[in-house]
């Protein structure tokens, strides 16, 4: 059974790692950078990345390697390389894309991603969700990216629902914080596996049933077309 509401005005996705599986993309760029540094790539280092923007993973990365002051540097190798990855493509992840088009059906939906608008138009387009999202919103189009909650409340604005009233879709601790400080119920497919990360739900893919079922009685029942959605 899923504990999320079903009086909900709006769905907001998180994208890379939660729609998209484009954390292997980021993940072979990290690994590629801190090899070239001397270090090892594993969990431990993957946590302090995760969901952060570009610009922040830079940083993290200078400090963890004992170069706080080239994060800028770091930041650039490493949007250089998370592009070349993902030119090669990136698939949907189970159940994203008959999730998506059942809550669309329903409410008002929309992307709010921690990557740079390039990169979520490509993974986006390459995993065939472009379509379905009139509304999304990435980290260079907004003062504070996630953590900070103004993501979320920017999708919530421009889709006309109240941030108490909707949903986050999450993977990374640092897109819960994002989505809680905006006052949004939380539902969490974590990335990272055995992560202790808040949540209203919780579940190891987005292709759960009980999330099939949830996303069917969203709304007031009547759902929407694509063009009502349109605004």
């Amino acid at each position: 059974m899923c504990s999320l509401p079903t009086s909900t005005e709006a769905v907001v996705f998180d994208c890379d790692g939660l729609l998209v599986d484009t954390e292997a993309c980021w993940t072979v760029a990290e690994t590629a950078i801190f090899a070239a540094h001397g270090h090892p790539f594993g969990p431990e280092q993957k946590a302090l990345v995760i969901g952060r923007t570009v610009e922040a993973a830079g940083e993290a990365m200078a400090r963890y390697l004992g170069r706080p002051g080239d994060g800028a540097e770091l930041a650039a190798e490493l949007l250089e390389r998370v592009r070349k990855e993902l030119s090669r493509g990136a698939a949907a992840l189970p159940g994203a894309v008959e999730l998506v088009r059942a809550c669309r059906a329903a409410v008002p939906i929309a992307v709010a991603s921690n990557s740079p608008r390039e990169l979520l138009d490509t993974a986006l387009w390459s995993a065939g969700l472009t379509e379905y999202f009139t509304h999304s919103f990435a980290a260079d189009e907004v003062r504070s990216p996630k953590p900070a909650p103004e993501l979320y409340l920017t999708a919530c604005e421009a889709l006309g629902a109240t941030p108490q009233h909707s949903v986050a879709f999450e993977d990374s601790a640092t897109g819960i914080a994002a989505a809680r400080a905006a006052g949004l119920h939380v539902a969490v497919v974590p990335s990272l596996p055995r992560a202790d990360l808040d949540h209203d739900w919780l579940g190891t893919s987005l292709a759960d049933p009980a999330l099939r079922d949830w996303a069917r009685n969203l709304g007031d029942g009547r759902g929407r077309d694509g063009a009502a959605q349109r605004r």
